[in-house]
């Protein structure tokens, strides 16, 4: 009986738009013990909200390992109204840009950082009214329906102003042949280009990233910790060129995304790490730690920095797969959306600094990982094939390792594989 009877008061409720969120608080607390909150909803017309009146909100989880992060945009002011999961700031960490939602809808009252601030995980991050909370759309539709009726006159405005010009600038045009006052205006030009001319030294300071500031400290560790060493072979990318110009059309009809270079050097580093797995090993403590599995790292370049997203468990993936994670991860990584975790780890990775033009580079390693896979651009270059000089599609490939768990007969055996697989795909298909 007390279960319908709160079931029924709750549906008189729902029928009045006019309810103190506070009053229903109080009700809530009365029939929580009896009535199911997913019941009630069923007859609402907008869902009900269980108002907690003010609350202080702290700085979430942002991933593993990240313990603090500066704000960078607070995309609501002190005052504005917020529904659940709206966007209200963006935090830049060391790994990713994270967008903070509200964890509930309402009133921002305060803000305790402002842009620019390091923010810690756990800390008071804003202060809100939950009792507030926009109605069937909130805000968003408010502003929608005011947004017309502002735009009304400003686009009047423009009209009049260009009416006006022409007749105050026509005595202008008519009374400047009368004034013959032309030859200064050319000595301050001239002296004007003269200062130009000589140049300026201006110089400006702009504060890092942290993304940046951390990738740096990366890098600095890597070079100080491992034993860097690079090898290099040279391929012939006639087989892959014309098996892309063949079945392209084809594979992009089935599977919705272009067949390029990237998904066969990833199949063909899968294919070499399972021959080598000591270049998929990493040292721990002073343990050689193997990894039966084959995380790939692919170096994405970003508006903020250099990226390497993970493709996980690559030894599973079809090319097709591999290229929809790639496209998936280049362009999220460029909309600032991936996540820490979708970065952190991996076995191996692979670079192409061939996008820009590279012809050589010795890439640096991404730690914790042993080894790095650079490609490069594909330029036609003379080759001597049987007892002729002939032009083929070469690129140079280089493998950077750490010389302390890897060595050189490793190393040059698993690029000379790769090599091998990437001059005759064949090889992966058949295992040979």
């Amino acid at each position: 009986m007390i279960k319908k009877g709160a079931l029924t008061i709750a549906k008189s409720l729902s029928q009045m738009n006019t309810v103190s969120m506070r009053a229903f608080h109080t009700l809530n607390k009365c029939t929580v013990n009896y009535a199911n909150p997913k019941t009630i909803q069923l007859y609402s017309r907008n869902q009900f909200f269980f108002g907690k009146g003010k609350m202080v909100v702290e700085v979430p989880k942002m991933g593993d390992s990240i313990s603090e992060g500066t704000i960078q945009e607070l995309t609501k002011k002190e005052g504005d109204v917020v529904a659940l999961d709206e966007v209200i700031a963006i935090i830049e960490t060391d790994k990713v840009k994270v967008d903070i939602r509200a964890q509930e809808g309402g009133k921002i009252l305060k803000f305790f950082h402002k842009e620019g601030d390091t923010v810690e995980v756990g800390k008071q991050f804003y202060e809100i009214d939950t009792d507030v909370a926009p109605a069937e759309g909130g805000a968003k539709t408010e502003a929608k329906k005011e947004a017309p009726k502002k735009e009304e006159p400003k686009k009047e405005e423009p009209a009049k102003k260009a009416e006006e010009k022409p007749k105050a600038e026509e005595p202008k045009k008519e009374a400047a042949p009368a004034k013959k006052t032309e030859a200064p205006k050319a000595t301050t030009a001239t002296t004007s280009t003269k200062k130009k001319s000589a140049g300026t030294r201006d110089e400006r300071i702009e504060p890092m990233s942290r993304l940046r500031i951390k990738v740096a400290q990366r890098l600095k560790e890597s070079q100080n910790t491992n034993a860097f060493l690079t090898t290099f072979q040279e391929a012939d990318m006639s087989a892959i060129t014309d098996l892309r110009k063949d079945v392209q059309e084809e594979f992009q009809k089935k599977h919705g995304v272009k067949l390029g270079f990237m998904s066969f050097f990833v199949k063909a580093a899968v294919y070499a790490l399972q021959e080598q797995p000591i270049v998929n090993a990493v040292i721990e403590d002073k343990n050689i730690k193997y990894r039966d599995y084959c995380d790939i790292s692919v170096a994405v370049s970003t508006p903020t920095g250099l990226l390497t997203p993970i493709i996980r468990n690559a030894e599973t993936l079809s090319f097709a797969e591999i290229e929809k994670a790639i496209l998936d991860l280049s362009a999220r990584g460029k909309d600032g959306k991936l996540a820490a975790e979708e970065m952190a780890g991996g076995t191996f990775t692979v670079t192409n600094g061939g996008v820009f033009g590279s012809l050589l580079s010795t890439p640096i390693l991404n730690p914790p990982q042993s080894a790095i896979l650079g490609m490069h651009s594909v330029v036609n270059r003379p080759v001597v094939r049987g007892d002729q000089i002939v032009a083929r599609p070469m690129m140079y490939l280089a493998l950077t390792y750490d010389h302390r768990i890897i060595d050189g007969r490793e190393s040059v055996t698993f690029l000379k594989r790769i090599r091998q697989a990437i001059e005759d795909p064949r090889r992966m298909l058949l295992d040979l």
